[in-house]
């Protein structure tokens, strides 16, 4: 099999605290693939539709997956969803929204907008590390991805 370099998770997290907690169960977890944060919905567009570039590599920022808190200061998580979904560009990357609402409406507004999975952060730290032991083993782990820039289609 041919080793690549792995397409980076982005979160787009506000919460100081709740970033620091997840960081520390990923590394627990042995996630070896770039972790991006942002801590807006507006920095999270900036770094998507700028196409910003590593220093490394200076190839464009791709994430295989975008971790999506709801509750964020300036544009919130639904409208990044909303906006992602819409756009040919971006569509296909998956995007698990991770948030404290369990309210049905955001529920059914963000598989309606094209969410590829809705989790509700527990405050019991055993129900969380489980959570994102199961996003980390589907999205991550098991779940195949394609960095859609280096496939040619012709059609």
């Amino acid at each position: 099999m041919v080793e690549h370099v792995q397409m980076p998770l982005l979160v787009v997290e506000d919460s100081d605290e709740d970033f620091e907690i997840l960081q520390i169960l990923m590394e627990e977890m042995n996630v070896s693939r770039p972790i991006y944060r942002c801590k807006t919905g507006d920095t999270a567009l900036e770094l998507l539709y700028q196409q910003t570039t590593t220093v490394e590599t200076d190839v464009p920022i791709r994430p295989a997956v975008i971790l999506l808190d709801l509750n964020l200061p300036g544009i919130d998580g639904r409208e990044v969803l909303e906006q992602l979904k819409q756009d040919k560009q971006f569509q296909s990357i998956p995007i698990i929204v991770f948030t404290t609402s369990s309210d049905p409406k955001d529920i059914k507004f963000c598989y309606q907008k094209g969410a590829n999975g809705y989790l509700i952060k527990p405050v019991s730290p055993e129900k969380l590390e489980k959570n994102v032991q199961a996003f980390v083993t589907y999205w991550l782990e098991a779940n195949t991805s394609l960095d859609w820039n280096d496939v040619n289609v012709m059609g």
